[in-house]
C-alpha cells in the first residue's frame, strides 16, 4: 500500500488523510515501553492506535522530549490539551488518558524544525506526573479494549461505520479518493474504528470522549453517532456548493455573452450605453444648472458610466438623469406687460368677471414696475360652469405665458404630489414636476382644477403635501422625493379652482387668496351665448357656412324654460340639442330660415322643463318663499306651516339639517316670547301642533339664511295673515329678534329675479353684496333691508 503524509505541527493540528503503515498496530509485542515515559502535547487533534501521523515539532519542551526519546527506545506518550489556546500547557491542561506512539522517522527541516512521523501503539492512562522540566515525564498505565465474542451488535456497528465513512469521503471534495479504497481494505474492527475516529472533523474533545471509552462497542455507537452528524453537514455543504456553482456559472455564461454582444456594438458602431451617455453629458453642457443639481448629475453620471445596461438599477439612474435634463431649472418664457392688450384678450375670452380681470392687470402692473415678483396664489370659487378652468387659459395667454391643468378631483395618494422615492419599483416624479417638465417652461400658469375635491386616506394626505407647494414664502425650495433635489416653484402663477370654500382645509385656505365668481344672470348668459357658444356650436355641427342667427327673446326662453343653473354648462347642452335637430333638416334638404323661432326651439328641445308660474299664484296662510344658495347657484325656496289640534308640538320634514331646524325651533321660541305684540293667543301654543315642511323632501337643506322665511311662515299660521305675494326673502334669525346677514346673495338675487319675484327682504348688512351686482342685471326688484324680525313681518304679513 502507497503512503504518504502532510506535516502538521502540534500547535496546528487540522483535518487530513491519515494511512496506516501496519493495520496492526496494537499487537507489536517487541516494541518495548519504558516504565516512565516522555509526553508530547498535541493541541488540535487525538492520537489514536494503530494510526499513523505526521507532526512538526515546535516547542522547545517537545523537540527536547522527541530528540531523547529517538535517541533511546523511541517511544514516546502522545496526549491531547484541553484547551488549544494555552501556548505552555501545565499539568491540569493535560488529558489523563493518551496513546504511546513509536517515532517512525524524525526529518530535519531546511528551516532548523523538525517533523517526526509517529504511530500509535496502546492507549494508555497518567498515574503522575514525575517531572516537569525539561520535558513531561509520567507514570502510567496500559488501558485494553474490552471485545464481547460473536457481538453481532457491534459486527453491524462496524458495517454501518464504513458505509457511513465511505459517503462522507464521496461528499467531501478536499478527502482523496484514495481513503475509500484504503477503508475497504481495512479488516480488523478495532482499527477501523481508530482510523475513522483520527478522520473525524468533530471537536478534540468529542475523539478524547472516543479514545477514554474502553468498550468497543460503546466506542462504535459513539462514532455513529458522530459521523451522522457530520454526514448530514457534508450533504448541506455539498448542495450550497451546488447551488453556488450553478449560480457562479449562469453569472460566467451572462457575463461571456455579454462582452460578446459588447464587442457585436462596438463593430457595428459603438456601444449604446457610451452613446446614451455622451448625449446625456452634451446635453447638460447646455443647461444652465444651479451648483447643487449640477453636482448631483454629475454624480449620477459617473455611476452610469459604471453600470452595465442589463442590471436593473441602471434604467433607475437613467430615468432621474432624464428628468432632470427635461426640467427648465433656469428656463422662463416671457411675460407680456401690455396691460391693454391683456385686457383685450380677457374681455375676448370672457364676458363679466370684471373683479377678476381687475386683479391680473393689477398682478400684471407690478411686475412691469418691479420686474419680479413671487406669484400669487389665487383661487377661484364658485359654481360649476361659469368658466373658472378656462379663465386661467385666458390668462395665460393674456400674458404669454405657458398653460397646464392639473386635476386633483380623487387624488388621495400624498406621493402623486411629492413623488415616489427611488427605491420602489415603478417610482416617478410628483405631477407638479412632469407637467413643468412637459411644458417645458419655469414660470407657467398652472391651474389646479378642484382642489377641494382630495381624497385623504391611508396612503397620506395630499392636501397637507400641497402646503408646501402653494405657499409662496416655500415654495422656492419645494423637495420632491423622486428628484431628490429642490426646485423653484416661485415663478409658477398658481390658480386653484373650487366650488365648495368649506371643502379646503383651513391651512390650505389661509394660503390661497380667493376671488368669489357668483353665477351669471339672464344678460350676461344671453351675452355669452351669442359670443361664445352659439358661434362653437354652429362650427362642431358643420352649420358655420349657414347664415341663421337667434333673438334675445329666443335665447331667453331657451335659459329660462330649459335651464336652471348658475354657470352655462346646461345651456351649452341645450344649444348643442338645437343645432343637430338643424343639421338634420339641413341634411334631408330642408331649407333653414334666416332667424331660429321659438316653435322651433320647442320642436327640438321638447316641452319646457321649468316654468315660473308656481311662484305667482297666491299662497294660502302659513306659506312663504325663501331664498337658498345651492352648488349650481341660488334657489327658490317654499317653507309651509299648518296648525292641528294638539299638544303644541312642533313637527319638522323635508330632509332638513341640523342648522335649518335649529332656525324652526328659534322662530317658534321667539313667537312665544312676543306673542302679544303680535296679536297671538298665548293658549295656541300649548294647545295647537304645529307642522313645518319644505318641499322637495329628498333633496337635503340646511343652513341658517331660512331664519327668516321660517319665522315669517310660522307668524302667519299663528295669526291667520297670508304672506305679501311675489316676495322672498333671506336671512338668519336670533332669539333677540335681529336679523344676521348671509351668504350668497347675488345667486340669490338672480334665482329671484328668474322666478318673477318683485320683493326681496334682506338683512341691512347685506346692501353691501347688492351694490355689486350690475343696476342693469336687477331692475324692477325691490329690496327690503330689516334689521329687526318685527321689521321682517311687518313688511311681509298683509293686513287681515
Amino acid at each position: 500500500m502507497n503512503n504518504f503524509f502532510l506535516g502538521n505541527t502540534e500547535e496546528e493540528m487540522e483535518f487530513m488523510p491519515i494511512i496506516p503503515l501496519n493495520e496492526d498496530g496494537e499487537g507489536q509485542e517487541e516494541d518495548k515501553i519504558p516504565e516512565e515515559l516522555a509526553l508530547l502535547p498535541l493541541r488540535n487533534t487525538v492520537l489514536f492506535p494503530g494510526v499513523v501521523l505526521p507532526i512538526t515539532v515546535g516547542r522547545d519542551k517537545s523537540i527536547k522530549a522527541v530528540n531523547d526519546a529517538y535517541k533511546t527506545d523511541k517511544m514516546i506518550g502522545v496526549v491531547a490539551q484541553k484547551d488549544s489556546n494555552i501556548e505552555e500547557p501545565g499539568i491540569t491542561d493535560l488529558s489523563d488518558v493518551g496513546t504511546v506512539a513509536k517515532i517512525v522517522k524524525m526529518i530535519k527541516m531546511p528551516d532548523g524544525g523538525t517533523t517526526i512521523i509517529i504511530q500509535g501503539r496502546k492507549r494508555f492512562k497518567i498515574k503522575s506526573i514525575l517531572t516537569e522540566d525539561p520535558y513531561f515525564k509520567a507514570s502510567y498505565e496500559l488501558l485494553s479494549d474490552e471485545v464481547e465474542e460473536n457481538d453481532s451488535e457491534f459486527d453491524a456497528y462496524v458495517s454501518s461505520i464504513k458505509d457511513l465513512a465511505a459517503q462522507i469521503i464521496q461528499l467531501s471534495p478536499n478527502i482523496p479518493s484514495e481513503a475509500s479504497i484504503i477503508l475497504k481494505n481495512i479488516e480488523n474492527a478495532p482499527f477501523l474504528i481508530h482510523f475513522v475516529s483520527s478522520n473525524l472533523n468533530s471537536d478534540v474533545k468529542d475523539k478524547q470522549q472516543l479514545l477514554e471509552i474502553n468498550n468497543l462497542r460503546v466506542r462504535a455507537e459513539l462514532l455513529m453517532k458522530l459521523l451522522q452528524v457530520e454526514l448530514q453537514l457534508a450533504e448541506l455543504k455539498n448542495k450550497i456548493n451546488n447551488k453556488t456553482k450553478a449560480d457562479l456559472d449562469k453569472q460566467q455564461r451572462e457575463y461571456f455573452l455579454q462582452q460578446q454582444m459588447k464587442s457585436i456594438k462596438e463593430e457595428l458602431g459603438g456601444d449604446s450605453n457610451d452613446r446614451e451617455v455622451k448625449e446625456m453629458q452634451r446635453k447638460a453642457e447646455l443647461k444652465k444648472w444651479p451648483e447643487a443639481a449640477k453636482e448631483l448629475f454629475t454624480k449620477g453620471i459617473e455611476k452610469l458610466e459604471r453600470m452595465h445596461p442589463s442590471t436593473p438599477d441602471y434604467s433607475v439612474v437613467y430615468n432621474h438623469l432624464d428628468l432632470m435634463l427635461d426640467l427648465p431649472w433656469n428656463e422662463f418664457t416671457k411675460d407680456s406687460y401690455d396691460l391693454k392688450k391683456a385686457k383685450k384678450v380677457l374681455d375676448a375670452d370672457h364676458y363679466g368677471m370684471d373683479r377678476i380681470k381687475e386683479r391680473i392687470l393689477e398682478y400684471l402692473a407690478v411686475l412691469k414696475l418691479k420686474g419680479d415678483m413671487k406669484s400669487p396664489i389665487l383661487c377661484f370659487v364658485g359654481p360649476p360652469g361659469i368658466g373658472k378652468t378656462s379663465l386661467g387659459r385666458s390668462i395665460a395667454n393674456a400674458i404669454g405665458r405657458k398653460y397646464a391643468r392639473l386635476s386633483l378631483g380623487g387624488l388621495h395618494d400624498e406621493s402623486e404630489i411629492r413623488g415616489h422615492r427611488k427605491t420602489y419599483i415603478g417610482a416617478m416624479a410628483g405631477r407638479i414636476l412632469q407637467t413643468i417638465r412637459k411644458i417645458k417652461s419655469g414660470n407657467p400658469v398652472m391651474i389646479l382644477d378642484e382642489i377641494d375635491k382630495i381624497g385623504n386616506d391611508f396612503r397620506g394626505d395630499p392636501a397637507s403635501a400641497l402646503l408646501e407647494v402653494l405657499d409662496p414664502e416655500q415654495n422656492s425650495t419645494f423637495y420632491d422625493n423622486y428628484l431628490e433635489l429642490e426646485y423653484d416653484l416661485s415663478k409658477v402663477l398658481f390658480i386653484a379652482t373650487a366650488n365648495n370654500i368649506n371643502a379646503i382645509p383651513i391651512a390650505l385656505r389661509d394660503r390661497l387668496e380667493i376671488i368669489d365668481l357668483s353665477g351669471y344672470s339672464i344678460e350676461e348668459k344671453v351675452e355669452i351665448a351669442k359670443r361664445h357658444l352659439l358661434p362653437k356650436q354652429k362650427d362642431a355641427h358643420g352649420l358655420g357656412d349657414y347664415k341663421f342667427t337667434f333673438a334675445n327673446k329666443v335665447i331667453e326662453k331657451v335659459i329660462a324654460d330649459y335651464t336652471r343653473e348658475s354657470g352655462v354648462r346646461e345651456l351649452d347642452r341645450q344649444f348643442a340639442a338645437i343645432m343637430r335637430s338643424l343639421a338634420k333638416d339641413v341634411a334631408m334638404g330642408v331649407k333653414l330660415k334666416d332667424t331660429v323661432s321659438e316653435e322651433r326651439v320647442a320642436k327640438a328641445l321638447g316641452k319646457q322643463k321649468y316654468s315660473n308660474e308656481i311662484y305667482k299664484t297666491g299662497n294660502p296662510s302659513g306659506v312663504a318663499v325663501g331664498l337658498a344658495w345651492t352648488y349650481v347657484g341660488g334657489d327658490i325656496l317654499f317653507i309651509e306651516s299648518s296648525l292641528s289640534e294638539g299638544k303644541g308640538e312642533l313637527k319638522l320634514t323635508g330632509n332638513l339639517g341640523n342648522v335649518m331646524k335649529e332656525s324652526a325651533v328659534t322662530a317658534l321660541s321667539y313667537l312665544q316670547a312676543n306673542a302679544p305684540s303680535y296679536k297671538i293667543d298665548p293658549k295656541m301654543f300649548r294647545e295647537k301642533t304645529i307642522h313645518v315642511h319644505v318641499p322637495e323632501g329628498a333633496v337635503p337643506k340646511d343652513g341658517p339664511s331660512a331664519g327668516v322665511t321660517m319665522l315669517t311662515a310660522l307668524a302667519s299660521s299663528y295669526t291667520g295673515r297670508r304672506v305679501k305675494p311675489y316676495l322672498a326673502m333671506t336671512g338668519e334669525i336670533t332669539l333677540r329678534g335681529q336679523v344676521l346677514p348671509v351668504g350668497g346673495i347675488k345667486e340669490k338675487i338672480l334665482a329671484a329675479k328668474r322666478a318673477g319675484i318683485k320683493e326681496v327682504i334682506l338683512c341691512w348688512q347685506n346692501e353691501k353684496d347688492i351694490q355689486d351686482i350690475n343696476p342693469d342685471y336687477i331692475k324692477g326688484l325691490k329690496f327690503h333691508y330689516v334689521k329687526e324680525m318685527n321689521q321682517v313681518l311687518e313688511t311681509a304679513l298683509l293686513k287681515r
